[in-house]
């Protein structure tokens, strides 16, 4: 187009940006923050795509998101501090979302040898097979077949021989020669050149470790690489929202609220609430008498995953899930038979002095990362973990009456309807990779989502709870440091003025966010003592609380930090936050005279 149409498609674009403001989104993730009434800041940063002219069309070499913490930890020997990285060849769009028809490569930068899949067939299976683009001779953004796109112009994609590996009679291998023959040669991308023979890896942990430290966070991370150089494209904090969020696991549960407990390899994840059990019986599982029955399993718990429903179940059963040699090593299933469960528990009990290695999603571990299946090992004979089998095995069995063709395995297969049993209550599984523990517990369930979204509570709460967590863990804080402000005598302390500051002022604390306090004092040396005595009694007293909420455990819940009135009038230190045009502390109530 013309100069002036191609601004006026760039105008329409701002405007477009400013206008979701009001987007339905946005206006309920304000509600449920009290955040309304607010004054909304918007900015908009207007980027070059980074990329190269490959043929007719313009793209980087790869892109991907990189994140500080993993949550889809698929070998023990990842720690969650290894990180994560997502990566696609050409626009990084298919590395940010989600998609059902396609996978990016996964890497943990930590441990960039250990990959997901190992097999020729895994390997080809999980791979990307479309890339998207910018076309120049039509003007928009498409997704072509990576097929297609190699044949047309591949030779000319820079880094061709690091990104993709060639597949000869099943095997995979690197390639060789000048140029590669894609009409008569099969190609995938495996980026095993990248991981190996670039520095691209350490550059990413790198990045992840600087970030991370100067930002104080876990963070978020986007990039593409154009051929030449590798550029950071965008950074944040990692979500804590949705897949990231660290549930509060409460101390003290009653034992007969818990169904199991776990505390190994424990990664973050909101679960819906369940209403069904399926439970494969281990040790029934290892005393069937053939392989029909052995397979039979399979098949019942395929037959299971379409008649239950979608989401409100899931599964517990002797790891290996998706064992294809020897199946008595775990149920014999594929994707396809557990796509609809909510969470994938691997049971690792001992036999004799033997644990079984648990797969950690092997077979179809991407598949579950893509479909946001929670995947929980559990180790019930470890002394800190629990497993309620009595529960498990003398519940009203469903099976029969849903599958009367299976009934010869109602000892092995187990169908629990929970509200059924414990009086209208639910399973809550609560995931916190932070503690790297787990716990499922029967509880009340919460009000519909619709309801939920009508109040602004946003996620269900926990009735059980020491203190039930009607309140976001930022809500708390802000209402605990206003009792503290209340409490204040400004006169016996020298205080003449109380802010809080960060997460909690932001709505963005979690359940292990420590408080910031910013005091105006101008008091006497031993009022400052004082002060700090009193504060730090309030201070211990909210961690002990906190701790009986949530399961995090500090040596106080106050961060403190006192100035001076030539702090203020210089504004500097954090005086500057008082009455700052962004991110301004928010003035708190001290107690009143009289």
């Amino acid at each position: 187009g013309t100069k002036e149409e191609r601004l006026q498609a760039l105008r329409d674009a701002v405007a477009e940006v400013y206008a979701s403001i009001f987007g339905p989104d946005p206006i309920e993730y304000r509600a449920e923050r009290g955040l309304l009434d607010v004054h909304e800041e918007m900015g908009i940063l207007i980027q070059e795509v980074v990329g190269t002219r490959v043929g007719k069309y313009f793209l980087p070499a790869f892109s991907g998101v990189a994140v500080s913490n993993n949550e889809f930890r698929w070998s023990p020997r990842i720690k969650r501090e290894d990180g994560l990285v997502r990566l696609v060849p050409g626009l990084g769009t298919r590395a940010v979302d989600r998609l059902s028809d396609d996978f990016p490569i996964l890497l943990a930068p930590g441990q960039p040898g250990l990959r997901v899949n190992t097999t020729p067939e895994e390997i080809i299976r999980y791979s990307p097979q479309n890339l998207d683009v910018i076309n120049l001779e039509a003007r928009t953004f498409e997704a072509v077949s990576l097929d297609d796109f190699l044949k047309e112009c591949g030779n000319d994609l820079p880094l061709l021989r690091r990104i993709i590996s060639l597949v000869d009679e099943g095997e995979i291998r690197r390639p060789g020669g000048l140029r590669i023959d894609f009409e008569k040669q099969e190609a995938v991308v495996t980026f095993e050149g990248l991981a190996t023979d670039t520095p691209f890896v350490g550059q990413i942990a790198k990045m992840l470790e600087v970030l991370r430290h100067k930002m104080a966070a876990p963070v978020d991370l986007e990039f593409a690489f154009d051929g030449t150089h590798l550029h950071l494209l965008q950074c944040r904090p990692q979500s804590f929202s949705g897949i990231g969020v660290p549930d509060a696991i409460p101390r003290d549960l009653p034992k007969d609220k818990i169904l199991f407990s776990a505390h190994r390899y424990v990664s973050n994840g909101a679960v819906p609430e369940i209403t069904h059990v399926v439970y494969v019986d281990p040790e029934e599982y290892g005393q069937l008498p053939d392989l029909d029955h052995l397979k039979d399993v399979g098949r019942a718990v395929g037959r299971l995953n379409n008649i239950l429903p979608r989401r409100q179940f899931i599964l517990m059963g002797p790891g290996r899930w998706g064992s294809r040699g020897d199946i008595r090593l775990g149920v014999s299933v594929t994707y396809s038979d557990i796509n609809n469960t909510s969470v994938l528990v691997e049971i690792a009990r001992k036999t004799g002095n033997y644990v079984p290695d648990l797969s950690f999603g092997t077979h179809f571990f991407q598949d579950l990362v893509e479909a946001d299946i929670r995947y929980l090992p559990l180790y019930p004979d470890e002394p800190e973990n629990d497993l309620n089998e009595t529960f498990l095995r003398r519940a009203r069995n469903l099976l029969p009456e849903l599958l009367p063709e299976f009934e010869h395995l109602s000892k092995t297969v187990r169908v629990l309807e929970i509200p059924a049993e414990r009086e209208g209550q639910v399973l809550k599984i609560l995931l916190n990779a932070d503690l790297d523990e787990a716990v499922g517990i029967f509880a009340q369930p919460g009000p519909p989502p619709s309801v939920q979204k009508a109040k602004g509570i946003g996620p269900t709460p926990t009735p059980i709870l020491v203190e039930p967590l009607q309140e976001d863990h930022w809500q708390w804080r802000l209402r605990m440091v206003e009792s503290i402000a209340a409490h204040l005598d400004p006169d016996r302390f020298g205080v003449k003025g109380m802010w809080v500051f960060g997460s909690t002022k932001n709505a963005t604390a979690g359940p292990g966010s420590d408080v910031d306090l910013l005091l105006h004092f101008a008091g006497t040396e031993e009022e400052r003592e004082d002060l700090l005595l009193w504060l730090a009694g309030w201070s211990l007293s909210l961690a002990e609380i906190n701790y009986l909420r949530t399961g995090y455990s500090s040596s106080g819940l106050l961060d403190v930090h006192l100035v001076t009135d030539k702090d203020i009038e210089e504004k500097t230190s954090y005086a500057s936050k008082i009455g700052a045009v962004t991110d301004a502390a928010r003035p708190l109530r001290l107690m009143e005279k009289g």
